[in-house]
């Protein structure tokens, strides 16, 4: 019988583990402290950061929200992460994206300190990953990580193939599955829209990623007997529902899991688990900054 990986269950150690480690720090006087800035009126985009805030709460990080209106200058947001980068009380910088268009989204992620980088998308901190010495890993891939971890899904020697390149996800998957250690050392193939032959290479995963942000682009006819699916996508289509859509991953799930060993549900998959890790950086950003060794 396919397995379904619980992403919910998951996260939820993941936050067990980081209100342990914030009380630690706080027994030392550091309170983790996380900015989010939003520069959108997208509802979406409002709702994403209310839900980082709740979790914050949840855990005993502090927040410090910024609202920056959409059509403002884009200097204004430059200007806020100079601020936020030099306020000593604030140890981690989420800006929420998409930005605006007349906003250079890359200009913001290089204008992060990148200690406070928690997002894990600094150039330099990119550097360091593919070095294998991250500082921190990006929340998606390391969520992924740490449900194939809670799934018992061996990496090593097999066979990963990730379809889509995004610097948010699709790259640093790669780079995290090609590492020496607990969650790497696998034979890794990246796919994305100019592949050729795309479910001969889908077929060969031991590991099948899909981060492309295609509605239900893999199906079962893709999807190797007995592979391990991890569905990334978080796709709003229409539907005859109340609200007049539903949300569907990159995966047909239905036809995916007669196929596969385990697969991961959209929602309730890795939604959750980007939320935990962004917590998870946050602590380990408050004990770089602080000195206070992490318990994470």
């Amino acid at each position: 019988m396919t397995e379904i990986i619980d992403g919910n269950a998951v996260a939820e150690d993941v936050r067990d583990e980081v209100s342990e480690a914030v009380d630690a720090l706080e027994s030392e006087g550091v309170t983790p402290t996380l900015a989010t800035v939003l520069m959108s009126d997208d509802p979406a985009s409002e709702t994403y950061v209310s839900m980082k805030q709740s979790d914050c709460e949840e855990v005993g990080i502090d927040t410090v929200d910024v609202d920056i209106d959409s059509d403002a200058p884009a200097e204004e947001l430059y200007d806020t992460i100079d601020d936020l980068n030099a306020d000593a009380d604030v140890d981690g910088i989420l800006v929420q994206m998409p930005v605006p268009d007349h906003v250079d989204d890359r200009r913001v992620l290089r204008s992060i300190d990148p200690e406070k980088d928690v997002d894990g998308l600094h150039p330099e901190n990119i550097g360091r990953l593919v070095a294998g010495d991250a500082r921190y890993k990006p929340c998606t891939p390391h969520g992924i990580q740490r449900l194939l971890d809670a799934a018992e899904v061996e990496t090593e020697g097999k066979n990963a193939v990730v379809v889509g390149r995004s610097r948010l996800v699709g790259k640093p998957m790669a780079n995290l599955f090609i590492q020496y250690g607990d969650g790497g050392n696998a034979t890794t193939t990246v796919c994305h829209s100019r592949t050729e032959n795309l479910a001969e290479k889908t077929r060969s995963a031991d590991i099948l990623v899909a981060a492309a942000g295609v509605p239900e682009m893999i199906d079962g006819s893709m999807v190797g007997e007995g592979a391990v699916v991890i569905d990334v996508g978080i796709n709003q289509v229409d539907a005859d529902t109340e609200k007049g859509y539903e949300l569907v991953g990159d995966v047909d799930f239905e036809s995916a899991k007669e196929k596969a060993s385990a697969v991961t549900p959209v929602p309730g998959g890795v939604g959750p688990m980007t939320r935990a890790m962004l917590l998870y950086n946050t602590v380990n950003a408050a004990a770089l900054q602080s000195g206070v060794e992490s318990a994470l």
